[in-house]
């Protein structure tokens, strides 16, 4: 499957979509454990429901952008939430490597 020299490899759309899925699906548990466990209240709704607004529109945005013909614009869409997810692992990551000294 050959692909112009212009347009992104499919492959690597689907990549970047199942890691921000990945990130949503640790959002979304935190979510409702806190709904659970009654810490997500009215006082910090808003803020949730902000955060869950965001991620859907990227997941579902990206979608709609590729089915658009926009491949490059849903790709970009897409790293705005890997990126700081990739960035958060390999501070782990390092972390765990390193064992440091915290005292």
């Amino acid at each position: 499957m050959d692909t112009p020299p212009n347009r992104p490899h499919p492959l690597r759309f689907w990549i970047l979509w199942g890691w921000d899925g990945l990130i949503t699906l640790v959002i979304l548990y935190f979510f409702f454990i806190g709904v659970i466990d009654r810490s997500v209240s009215s006082f910090n709704i808003a803020l949730w429901l902000a955060i869950l607004s965001v991620l859907g529109a990227v997941m579902g945005g990206s979608l709609w952008l590729r089915a658009s013909g926009q491949r490059k614009l849903a790709a970009v869409l897409l790293w705005l939430l890997a990126a700081p997810g990739i960035l958060f692992c390999l501070f782990f990551l390092i972390l765990l490597i390193s064992n440091p000294r915290w005292n």
